[in-house]
C-alpha cells in the first residue's frame, strides 16, 4: 500500500483541506517540526504499543511523554510496550517514525488520542513516509480518524510545552513552512 497516497485519498474523500509538505528524512518528533518549521507541540506523535496481545496506534503532542499507567488503566491490560521495529513492519510496513496518526482503513489497530491534541489548531504528522508530512485542523483529524479520547499524556512534570500543562504556548495559525502548499478538494 502506498501509505501517503492512502491518506490523501482519505482525507480528499471527506473534503477535508490540508497542507503537504517533502522533507529531509526525519527520525524523531524534534527533527520533524524543525523540518516543519513549526511548533513541537503541533506535532502528533504516533506510538505503536503492544497491549497484551493487541496492538494499538497512540496519538498525543509531540512535545508530550505517554504515561504508561494511564493506558494500563483505559485498556484494562498489565503490560503495554512499544511495538519492536520488526512487528510494526510486520503489522504497518512502516518503519519507526514514518507511523501516521491512523487507525482503520490506513492501519490495522485501534486509534487513541490524548487530550493533549485538542488544545492545539492543527495537526502535523509525517505521514507514512520520514520524508513526507501533512498538517491539518484538528477538527478535520478528529471527524476523519474517529479516535477514542482520553488523557495519557503526562502533562505535570512532562515538558513546558506539552498541551494541557497551564504553562503551555498557545498554538498560532500562522503558515509552517514558506514551502508547503494547500491541497484542497474540489467540491
Amino acid at each position: 500500500m502506498d501509505m501517503p497516497q492512502a491518506i490523501r485519498d482519505l482525507l480528499e474523500a471527506e473534503g477535508v483541506v490540508y497542507d503537504e509538505l517533502y522533507h529531509e528524512p526525519t527520525m524523531t518528533s524534534e527533527a520533524s517540526a524543525r523540518a516543519r518549521g513549526g511548533a513541537l507541540r503541533i506535532g502528533g506523535k504516533a506510538l505503536v504499543l503492544k497491549l497484551g496481545e493487541r496492538f494499538g496506534v497512540f496519538v498525543l503532542s509531540a512535545a508530550c511523554k505517554i504515561d504508561s499507567a494511564a493506558i494500563k488503566q483505559h485498556c484494562r491490560v498489565k503490560k503495554i510496550r512499544f511495538a519492536s521495529a520488526t512487528e510494526l513492519y510486520e503489522l504497518c510496513g512502516l518503519v519507526p517514525g514514518a507511523v501516521p496518526p491512523f487507525g482503520p482503513p490506513i492501519l490495522p489497530c485501534d486509534l487513541y488520542v490524548d487530550a493533549s491534541i485538542l488544545q492545539n489548531r492543527r495537526i502535523a504528522f509525517n505521514a507514512g513516509a520520514l520524508t513526507y508530512s501533512i498538517i491539518l485542523a484538528v477538527e478535520d483529524y478528529l471527524h476523519v480518524t474517529k479516535p477514542t479520547v482520553f488523557r495519557f499524556a503526562r502533562t505535570e512534570d512532562g515538558p513546558p510545552d506539552c498541551p494541557g500543562r497551564l504553562d503551555s504556548a498557545p498554538d498560532t495559525d500562522g503558515p509552517l513552512s514558506q514551502q508547503h502548499h494547500a491541497r484542497r478538494k474540489e467540491l
